[in-house]
């Protein structure tokens, strides 16, 4: 069962990896910040529109590992309608599952980054379009964001 579930997650990761969702840039985009992961090559930047406290849309560009696109696909599906606040929680609580492996139960399919924590020199490249995204949202888009810059 537990190789099911590890192939299934691979399968998601691999998925999101060569057909990333949301890999556009947003010309209408209210915020973005750019993140760079030095350790591993990753630069993403992050686009969002926003509407009061709603994410109406969220979107990414740029190139990095498997890994880090996938995350950043993931993102941006999952951010699509949702408040600030609860991209904040989220982050808090995906940060917390790549780092630990322990999945609350709300992450829905953010679940297929439980693993990372196995690998910790990966959970920075995961983290990287989060954090990314994080900035966006607190208008902190002028200057990048590093992997190296806060203790993930």
């Amino acid at each position: 069962m537990f190789d099911d579930l590890n192939d299934l997650y691979q399968q998601v990761i691999l998925d999101h990896c060569k057909r990333p969702r949301n890999f556009h840039e947003l010309l209408q985009a209210t915020c973005s910040a750019q993140g760079n992961n030095p350790l591993c090559g990753d630069n993403y930047k992050v686009f969002a529109r926003v509407e009061g406290e709603v994410i109406q849309e969220m979107t990414f560009t740029g190139s990095g590992c498997c890994i880090s696109k996938a995350s950043g696909s993931l993102l941006t599906e999952f951010a699509k309608g949702k408040t600030r606040n609860e991209l904040e929680r989220m982050f808090e609580e995906v940060r917390e599952m790549m780092t630990t492996g322990k999945v609350a139960e709300d992450v829905g399919k953010l679940a297929v980054f439980a693993g990372v924590h196995k690998y910790p020199a990966r959970v920075k490249c995961a983290m990287l379009a989060w954090h990314a995204a994080k900035a966006a949202l607190q208008g902190a888009g002028a200057e990048p964001v590093t992997t190296e810059s806060e203790e993930i």
